[in-house]
C-alpha cells in the first residue's frame, strides 16, 4: 500500500459498517480519505478516533445525499478544489428494501436503483473524469457488490435488490472494458460478500428485528474487516494485475 500513501480515496456510505471499516483501514495505510454519507456525525467521530490512534492518513467527513446528482457533483468539485481530485473511488453505499416483484412499492424500487445503480455510476464517471484530467493512469474504482450479484436466492423480498446487484456486476465488467479501450491502466474491481454481520440486516428487517437476529444466528458471518481486508488486497496488487471480482462467503453459507 506504500504507493497509495498521501493519495486521495473517496468512500461512499462511510458512516457505518463496511464503509466505515474500509475508510479506517485506508487511513491506517496513509491515505487521505473522503468519507461521505447523509449524516456525517459518525464519520466525524471515526475521524477523531483515527487521529487519536496516530494513523498516518486522514479522514475527511463530507455530507452528501447520493440520490441527488447535484450533491454528488458538488462533492467532486469540492474534492477537486481542496484535494486536487480522486485517485481511488470506492462505491460502497448501497441499500435493500423488502419490496417483492409482485407486491413491492415503486418508491422502494426507485430508491434502490438510485443508490445501488445510479449513484454508483455517477460517482464512477466523476472519479474517472477526475483521474483523466490530472493524467492519473494508476487509479482504481472498486464497487461493493454482493453474492446477490451472482446468484438469485429464492426470497421474494430481495429479488429487486438482487437485480440492482446484477447491474453492479455488469457495470464493473463494462467499466473494465471501457477503461481498456481508453488505453488506461486505471483498474476496476467489484467485491461480492455473502452474509456480513453489520447493521444491514437490521435495517432490512426493521419491522421484524427477530428476522435480523436469525440471519446471524446459524452461521459465523463475515465481519466488516474481512471485506475491508479484501479492498486493501485489491489495492495492493501490482499495477499490472487486474482483480476483476472477489467473492467472499462465510464457510458455512450455503448460497
Amino acid at each position: 500500500m506504500d504507493r497509495w500513501k498521501g493519495r486521495v480515496a473517496l468512500v461512499t456510505g462511510a458512516s457505518v459498517g463496511i464503509g466505515a471499516t474500509i475508510a479506517k483501514e485506508l487511513v491506517r495505510s496513509g491515505m487521505q480519505v473522503v468519507g461521505c454519507a447523509r449524516n456525517v456525525d459518525k464519520i466525524k467521530a471515526l475521524a477523531a478516533e483515527c487521529k487519536s490512534a496516530g494513523y498516518s492518513g486522514v479522514l475527511i467527513p463530507f455530507k452528501c445525499d447520493l440520490t441527488n446528482v447535484e450533491e454528488i457533483q458538488s462533492m467532486f468539485a469540492a474534492i477537486k478544489a481542496e484535494h486536487k481530485g480522486v485517485d481511488v473511488c470506492i462505491n460502497n453505499a448501497g441499500l435493500a428494501n423488502p419490496e417483492p416483484l409482485l407486491s413491492g412499492k415503486t418508491s422502494g424500487w426507485k430508491t434502490m436503483l438510485d443508490v445501488n445503480v445510479m449513484a454508483l455510476s455517477i460517482c464512477t464517471r466523476e472519479a474517472y473524469q477526475s483521474m483523466k484530467e490530472r493524467n492519473i493512469d494508476d487509479g482504481h474504482i472498486i464497487n461493493l457488490n454482493s453474492i446477490c450479484g451472482h446468484i438469485v436466492i429464492n426470497s421474494g423480498d430481495i429479488h429487486f435488490y438482487t437485480a440492482t446487484k446484477y447491474a453492479v456486476s455488469a457495470l464493473t465488467e463494462g467499466l473494465r472494458q471501457e477503461l481498456r479501450e481508453a488505453k488506461t491502466h486505471i483498474r476496476a474491481t467489484c467485491i461480492s460478500p455473502g452474509i456480513v454481520e453489520t447493521e444491514f440486516a437490521y435495517r432490512f428487517h426493521s419491522e421484524t428485528p427477530d428476522k435480523a437476529k436469525e440471519a446471524y444466528s446459524h452461521i459465523k458471518a463475515l465481519e466488516a474487516i474481512d471485506v475491508a481486508n479484501a479492498v486493501v488486497y485489491v489495492l495492493s496488487a501490482p499495477p499490472h494485475v487486474q482483480v476483476g471480482d472477489i467473492v467472499l462467503r462465510p464457510v458455512e453459507q450455503q448460497a
